[in-house]
């Protein structure tokens, strides 16, 4: 990297990350050292804990600029540490963890696991798969409680709804979980913080990470505090006969416009949590984009965003 400038010093690591990753995603490359300089810039623990971020001479003066423009003024005016944004996000899930260190791991991306050299960081994918379940289970028994005398078949459709990528990524977006998102710097330049699809990846990996720290009772009451409202609205008259699909295309063919078309554009992941993209054309326009568990959902969701954007268009 040539001569190096250290621009930020602090006593916590996760601190420094959290830097290293704001300056990466504008462009400058920076890196981490402790203790005395080393031969090699490699991460180690200094006998003093200080961490220090360096980037290059020539791009020191706009490190420091992006730093103090997220420097929020709080006892000596540094960055905001990790443990207090910790204590914060837990304040808003109305949890508190006895390790932290499984919050961290549901926060984190695979994309920060992947650029990690040292195999350390691990992803929060196998969060996802326990918070799946643990969710399904606590809906499930929310919607036996709630609806009693309902058949399966409705009990099944207000789920879908309320665990749909769209429903959870809005709880994502309510607790304000893309701000505390761990990504590699490829995810974080192409705005990894508010994909629908990694919101709701990451609020499954929260659920799991409360249930694995504190047990069923906790990560119940979490998912009837947080879906229990959506379920109890389900009550409203139409809400599980909403399709997006349908009124995509009979607002459309008011008009005497072309119908939409909906292509799969992309398949991402593993199957037990596969992510489907697809686009939804209105001729030879892409005019939306969903995400989805599935490929209706997906379609479901492309064809709402459709109706939001016909809506921002005045059409």
């Amino acid at each position: 990297m040539g001569s190096l400038t250290v621009v930020f010093r602090t006593r916590s690591d996760i601190e420094a990350s959290i830097v290293q990753g704001l300056l990466e995603s504008h462009g400058i490359d920076a890196i981490q050292t402790a203790g005395p300089p080393p031969g090699v810039f490699a991460f180690t623990t200094g006998p003093l804990g200080e961490t220090r971020v360096s980037v290059r001479e020539d791009e020191a003066e706009e490190a420091v600029r992006l730093i103090e423009s997220h420097r929020e003024q709080v006892g000596g005016g540094f960055v905001i540490p990790a443990p207090q944004q910790m204590a914060a996000l837990e304040a808003r899930l109305g949890y508190r963890f006895r390790d932290r260190g499984l919050l961290e791991h549901a926060l984190t991306h695979r994309s920060k696991a992947a650029e990690d050299p040292s195999g350390g960081v691990v992803d929060n994918e196998s969060l996802e798969f326990l918070g799946d379940a643990v969710l399904g289970f606590a809906v499930a028994d929310l919607l036996c409680r709630e609806f009693p005398d309902s058949r399966e078949g409705y009990k099944s459709k207000v789920k879908s709804a309320v665990v749909s990528t769209a429903s959870l990524a809005e709880g994502a977006r309510r607790l304000g979980l893309g701000d505390h998102l761990i990504l590699g710097r490829g995810e974080e330049k192409t705005g990894g913080r508010k994909k629908p699809a990694l919101l709701a990846d990451t609020y499954e990996a929260l659920i799991a990470a409360i249930y694995l720290d504190g047990g069923l009772v906790p990560a119940r009451a979490f998912i009837e505090r947080e879906i229990g409202p959506l379920i109890r609205d389900a009550r409203g008259p139409g809400y599980v006969n909403r399709d997006y699909k349908s009124t995509l295309q009979e607002r459309l063919q008011t008009r005497g416009g072309p119908l939409p078309s909906y292509r799969i554009a992309a398949e991402i992941g593993p199957d037990h949590v596969k992510q489907f993209h697809v686009e939804v054309r209105v001729g030879d326009e892409v005019i939306a984009e969903g995400v989805g568990r599935t490929k209706k959902d997906a379609e479901q969701e492309a064809a709402r965003a459709a109706l939001a954007a016909l809506a921002d268009r005045r059409l």
